[in-house]
């Protein structure tokens, strides 16, 4: 179980985007659906969330979110520019006002380039622009998904305060 306090976020940000009139959706692919369901298991919350996507895949990053191939190709689809692409690509094909997206290396191993499990990158999107960051993340799996998506939700409250 998640000591993470997700619920209190989750409220937090729908106060802020009702209060507003504005709408939010994600698209993961480290976090497999994490942040969505926190999101959705708060009541009410159809009110301002309009989707969550996974995209786990490239191609369906591609397909789904419409992140240029050629990002992903230069970049991988573990890197700040992917997940810029996705939570910019999310923001277009939804509709919605603010988005963050999730990408990285859960493990329990790390990639063919060398690079280690809980590396993360959390992306969002709003109409000021794109906001990312890298995280180095320990734990197990669980641990590195989970703490991503708590992530996620503080970098969506955040862009919900300026929505």
């Amino acid at each position: 179980m998640s000591s993470f306090d997700f619920s209190s976020v989750v409220q937090d940000i729908a106060a802020h985007l009702l209060q507003r009139g504005r709408t939010a959706a994600v698209a993961e692919s480290l976090t497999g659906g994490l942040v969505a369901s926190e999101i959705v298991r708060v009541a009410g919350s159809s009110r301002w969330f309009i989707e969550g996507v996974v995209t786990y895949t490239d191609a369906a990053k591609i397909r789904r979110l419409g992140v240029d191939p050629a990002v992903i190709a230069m970049h991988t689809a573990v890197s700040r520019e992917t997940a810029e692409a996705m939570a910019m690509g999310c923001r277009f094909t939804s509709g919605a006002d603010i988005t963050v997206a999730t990408t990285g290396l859960a493990g329990p191993g790390g990639d063919e380039f060398g690079r280690p499990a809980g590396l993360v990158y959390i992306a969002g999107a709003c109409e000021a622009g794109v906001v990312s960051g890298e995280l180095h993340l320990s734990g197990d799996r669980t641990d590195v998904r989970e703490t991503a998506a708590y992530a996620a939700l503080m970098l969506l409250r955040e862009l919900s305060h300026l929505a």
